[in-house]
């Protein structure tokens, strides 16, 4: 699950850096090959949520090709100040004992008048032990810098306040 982390990591980093310029990110699917390489498509549908359904659908049926996937999309998180607007990430790890990890990133819109910002993730939902999630959540964080343009915006929109 350490790789797909890093995968999501990567992945949601990607998205942050799309939406920090004001756009509405388009939901895209990230995806591991067996042979370490990252592939991506993104789910253009004129419904977004039809485009959300589609990589729902993705990720539960996979591909044998895949040894893991995430899909990041452009949505809204309830937290103590009120909805706000986040992508919310699905992982799944795939092979013989699937497993999955849920979680949102926070962000405050390029059009807000204190302009973007990025928070602190809220990781909703993880199969795994205690211990285990510190490593997942360690690696969620290599793989966002491992996109270094994508990493430059988050480092330097970070907002831990929320």
């Amino acid at each position: 699950m350490i790789e797909t982390a890093r995968l999501a990591g990567f992945f949601t980093a990607h998205g942050i850096w799309c939406v920090s310029e004001g756009e509405t990110l388009v939901p895209l699917i990230g995806y591991l090959h067996a042979d370490g390489e990252y592939g991506m498509d993104r789910l253009m549908y004129d419904d977004y949520a039809e485009g959300v359904r589609a990589g729902q659908d993705a990720l539960a049926d996979g591909d044998p090709s895949w040894i893991g996937a995430v899909l990041v999309a452009d949505g809204y998180v309830h937290l103590d100040q009120g909805k706000t607007d986040a992508l919310i990430v699905e992982a799944v790890q795939y092979g013989p004992y699937r497993r999955s990890m849920q979680l949102a990133v926070p962000y405050r819109t390029a059009d807000d008048p204190r302009g973007f910002a990025v928070h602190k993730p809220k990781f909703m939902n993880a199969d795994c032990d205690d211990p285990e999630f510190d490593a997942l959540a360690e690696a969620f964080f290599v793989g966002t810098t491992s996109h270094t343009e994508a990493h430059e915006v988050w480092e330097a929109h970070l907002d831990e306040s929320v």
